[in-house]
């Protein structure tokens, strides 16, 4: 049965922890009480008239409003002091820090083959300005659907709620590497600061770290103009062992099994010339956790995933990526408390990491965690305002939480930011299998499943393709259709036991004994693998 709405009251508490109100009426609480508690045992024996300690009560009692409005208002961060402006909504006009957008750099290299090259140096450069609190960087899944080269700067800028843009070129040729940067005002399209790097191709990760500190500079001036941003990136001791982990990023970010199969490999060929590279050992176990959940479940896959994961985080424990690959690898072996742990730890060290937010959420959804896992697909989907999936998620669980009208808002939003991503990735199936959803719930039913034939069309063998699909044609009430394409992505051995008994799609389902049979086999499934590590 659903639960019943929460309405104004959840967003209400839920706005309350977010902005950390409560451990501060809390302090505030004991801070008032050990008052009270000195002024009844001091000022009597010190001769002060009874109206002090009145008066100190008073104070205490009225001061709590005053906590509790500050506390709503203003972050304290280890960093500074900040005006909360409530939840990130994508506008300039939301947010009082300085916030930065990465452009993909341009390839001006005689052969111009050097793209992941320049997305790399660009993300790297990104990663370096996120460790930074009083920034806000959009996230390169984000920023990187652009360049400076594919329309106006400015209006680039306002999709992407930033003031000031990061765009550049880089020239690689005969060991020699040329890095031209510019950071550009959103506001009236001029540039703030430029600057041209000519350095030997060995010398990459000091461009990388003194481009992003200029950059940093540049915008924490008004701020904090005394202050000197420390930023270091995490670098590879060899050039070619970084090239290949380029290359890996690259292949890794495309989502297909046989990319991520070439991701491992040029990982690998990293690590191979540089065995201390943590980055690498990250990427490393990000493929075999990828593998794992969405196209192969070997059981060596998960001992792999997990040694590289723990191997990342010993060369590097100040590395949120490594910290995050860990919480992937101990999500896919069901180790959902490790995995808290790790995507933790993840966040302390870069609390703008979308990935350990989106995964995070994704390890509070196994066991049931329903309310924890819809915060954090909101806090990705702040983080990253061109996310859709961390979105179409989150329509899924408030459905099932009856929160239906919270639920209806948030499809529209998905919807929008699916639309335009659409635009930009037409043959994303999914894209189209998970916007489906959100459609099928504003009542858009053949709108939704259009995109669902488009995304089979796609990728007709792909279980987790199947297994939307079966969850959309479930919530239009199509049981025996559904139950078809859910069969059909089980015999893959990808389907979690877990998603399947807690999500909501596949409600309309589980009165069918056919469902019944298939999650049992499901199930035993997952215990003949346990039984066999």
């Amino acid at each position: 049965m659903d639960r019943p709405p929460r309405g104004s009251w959840s967003r209400f508490n839920a706005e309350l922890r977010r902005r950390e109100v409560y451990p501060v009426i809390v302090f505030y609480a004991v801070i008032g009480w050990l008052l009270l508690q000195i002024g009844e045992v001091t000022f009597e024996p010190l001769g002060f008239p009874g109206w002090v300690m009145t008066t100190l009560i008073v104070g205490v009692v009225a001061g709590f409003p005053v906590a509790f409005a500050l506390a709503w208002a203003y972050d304290i961060t280890p960093t500074g002091i900040y005006r909360d402006r409530g939840p990130a909504s994508g506008t300039v006009q939301d947010e009082d820090r300085p916030s930065v957008a990465v452009l993909p750099f341009l390839d001006l290299s005689p052969s111009q083959d050097q793209e992941y090259f320049c997305e790399g140096i660009a993300e790297e450069i990104l990663n370096a300005l996120t460790k930074i609190r009083k920034l806000r960087v959009a996230a390169r899944s984000s920023s990187f659907r652009y360049t400076s080269a594919a329309g106006d700067i400015r209006e680039i800028g306002r999709e992407l709620g930033v003031r000031a843009i990061v765009e550049g070129s880089v020239r690689k040729s005969n060991g020699m590497l040329r890095v031209t940067a510019q950071l550009v005002k959103v506001a009236d399209g001029y540039h703030i600061w430029s600057k041209e790097f000519d350095r030997e191709l060995k010398d990459v990760f000091v461009i990388q770290d003194e481009i992003a500190s200029s950059i940093a500079a540049s915008l924490l001036e008004t701020i904090a103009p005394h202050e000197k941003p420390e930023i270091r990136t995490p670098p590879g001791t060899d050039v070619n062992a970084y090239d290949y982990y380029l290359r890996g990023r690259q292949f890794f970010k495309r989502f297909r099994k046989v990319d991520i199969e070439h991701a491992r490999q040029m990982f690998w060929q990293a690590i191979d010339l540089d065995p201390n590279f943590a980055l690498a050992w990250a990427g490393y176990a990000d493929c075999f956790s990828f593998l794992v959940m969405y196209a192969d479940p070997q059981p060596d896959y998960l001992a792999e995933a997990q040694h590289a994961c723990e191997r990342a985080v010993a060369l590097a424990p100040e590395l949120a990526e490594a910290h995050a690959s860990c919480g992937l690898a101990c999500l896919i072996r069901r180790d959902f408390k490790g995995a808290e742990r790790a995507f933790r730890a993840a966040l302390e060290l870069n609390p703008n990491l979308f990935e350990a937010y989106y995964y995070y959420a994704r390890a509070r959804f196994h066991p049931g965690d329903m309310d924890p896992a819809a915060e954090l697909f909101r806090k990705a989907a702040e983080i990253d305002p061109t996310d859709y999936q961390s979105r179409c998620l989150r329509v899924q669980i408030l459905r099932g939480n009856g929160r239906e009208r919270e639920a209806m808002e948030e499809a529209q939003s998905a919807v929008a930011v699916v639309e335009k991503h659409l635009e930009w990735n037409p043959d994303d199936a999914r894209g189209l299998h998970l916007g489906a959803g959100p459609l099928a719930l504003l009542g858009q039913t053949e709108r939704a499943k259009k995109w669902l034939r488009r995304a089979l069309e796609l990728d007709p063998d792909d279980p987790i393709v199947l297994y939307n699909v079966a969850c959309n044609f479930a919530t239009m009430n199509e049981v025996e259709e559904s139950l078809d394409y859910l069969e059909q992505a089980i015999q893959y051995g990808t389907v979690s036991a877990d998603w399947m008994r807690n999500d909501e799609d596949l409600a309309n389902l589980r009165a069918s004994p056919r469902y019944a049979g298939l999650l049992e086999r499901v199930e035993h499934s997952e215990r003949e693998k346990l039984r066999g590590e």
